[in-house]
């Protein structure tokens, strides 16, 4: 079955998009002022569609976002890669497999070849996006490779470019009156530029994003469109080329230490591929993410963003509960040890107070519906909604949630308790 983008707005009910509300923060088009909140600026908290609606389409497609704009979100967030021509598109990785029929197209099976995955570990074989020009990348059809919701509709859309991405930020809001702001992140920079220095792209990644914001009328600070980085480097090259847009520093870690609740930042050869940005590797710098959470870290990104990304551990821990032999205990009852659902949530660390002292706003990922190992606390008991509020009452700025009607519903009902 093929859903026109008007069939899968109209999935969702007004009583929704009464529901849902929206926020009056960062120029995105409000539905109900509130103030006096513990987000930087006392407004509502931003409810940011991780990929679109990607729990119930294909990540990243133009009907994910559309249903999400849908929904009412703040914000819908793409992930940026170069196709060989030059052209943005939306896709989570710099492959092809996971996320897309390529596979069942035998004119590409010559195309399949080890390679990268963008942040420096190996792939055995794959299709990589830099080897298909956007005409190539327009006969395959998206997959979501997450949520068994979505994969109901898999092999039915298309491969967005960035500008198509836009042009229906600009559809809705002349229809709808409200603007939804756009998300970019600039997706294994460093891996692009290599591409880019060694002939096989034409343009640098954040040339190709830089010539969309300005050609869109999006390089001011007050512009709703927010641009996001796990690597410094993609962000001060924006700044030097003239970017005036607000910008946010994506913090990652290797793993969570469930039985002590702290991040792990490993210094294995191997750990070090989500310990610390790929360009500081590459130049021999040996700081690792967690330098970034510290006040003098925060200190040095406000030098050239304007927020930042935080993982949801990095400010509300969990914890397993051990059994006699110091092992995490199974306390969901499925027979194994599952990370999150097996985990409660601990004391919130001092990031977003030390973050707001800072003056930079915090954005947190990924909130999903689904259990799983980085998913729901097992202290949720099954209702998203408990592990959302608890970020909102601890004053994020904003949320990425794959189902973004769950954060929506959780932000109207957190504002309710409140009076707001």
């Amino acid at each position: 079955m093929n859903l026109s983008l008007n069939v899968i707005a109209s999935l969702v009910a007004a009583t929704l998009l009464a529901a849902c509300g929206g926020s009056n923060t960062n120029n995105v088009t409000p539905a109900t002022p509130v103030n006096t909140l513990a987000t930087l600026d006392g407004k509502a908290p931003l409810v940011l569609a991780h990929r679109g609606a990607s729990a119930y389409f294909p990540e990243e497609t133009l009907e994910a976002y559309t249903l999400a704009i849908a929904m009412g979100v703040d914000v819908i967030e793409p992930d940026l890669v170069l196709t060989k021509d030059g052209v943005l598109v939306a896709r989570h990785d710099v492959t092809l497999s996971a996320s897309t029929d390529v596979a069942n197209h035998p004119e590409f099976a010559s195309r399949k070849r080890a390679g990268e995955n963008g942040d420096g570990e190996a792939v055995a074989a794959d299709w990589f996006t830099a080897d298909f020009t956007l005409a190539e990348l327009k006969t395959l059809r998206a997959r979501s490779p997450n949520h068994d919701a979505a994969k109901r509709y898999n092999d039915q859309f298309k491969i967005a470019t960035f500008q198509e991405i836009l042009d229906l930020i600009k559809l809705k809001a002349s229809e709808n009156g409200r603007t939804v702001g756009i998300y970019p992140e600039t997706k294994n920079p460093s891996y692009h530029l290599a591409l880019t220095k060694s002939g096989a792209l034409p343009v640098r990644l954040e040339d190709a994003l830089f010539k969309a914001i300005k050609d869109n009328n999006l390089n001011s600070k007050d512009a709703p469109i927010f641009v996001q980085s796990f690597e410094p480097g993609s962000l001060k090259y924006l700044r030097q080329i003239g970017s005036l847009t607000k910008q946010i520093q994506l913090i990652d870690a290797y793993d969570v230490d469930f039985k002590t609740g702290k991040m792990i930042y490993g210094t294995a050869p191997g750990n070090l591929v989500y310990s610390q940005p790929t360009d500081w590797k590459l130049a021999g710098d040996t700081r690792l993410f967690d330098g970034m959470l510290t006040p003098a870290g925060l200190a040095e990104i406000k030098a050239y963003a304007d927020g930042i990304g935080a993982w949801k551990p990095m400010l509300i821990p969990v914890k397993c509960a051990l059994d006699a032999a110091g092992a995490c205990k199974d306390v969901d009852g499925d027979a194994s040890f599952n990370g999150y659902a097996d985990s409660t949530m601990q004391a919130p660390t001092s990031v977003v107070a030390d973050a707001h002292k800072a003056g930079l706003f915090v954005h947190v990922y990924t909130f999903r519906n689904e259990k799983g190992y980085y998913n729901q606390p097992f202290d949720a008991k099954g209702d998203a909604s408990v592990e959302l509020q608890a970020f909102y009452a601890l004053g994020v700025d904003g949320v990425f949630s794959d189902s973004p009607d769950t954060a929506l519903k959780a932000r109207s009902s957190y504002l309710s308790s409140l009076g707001k």
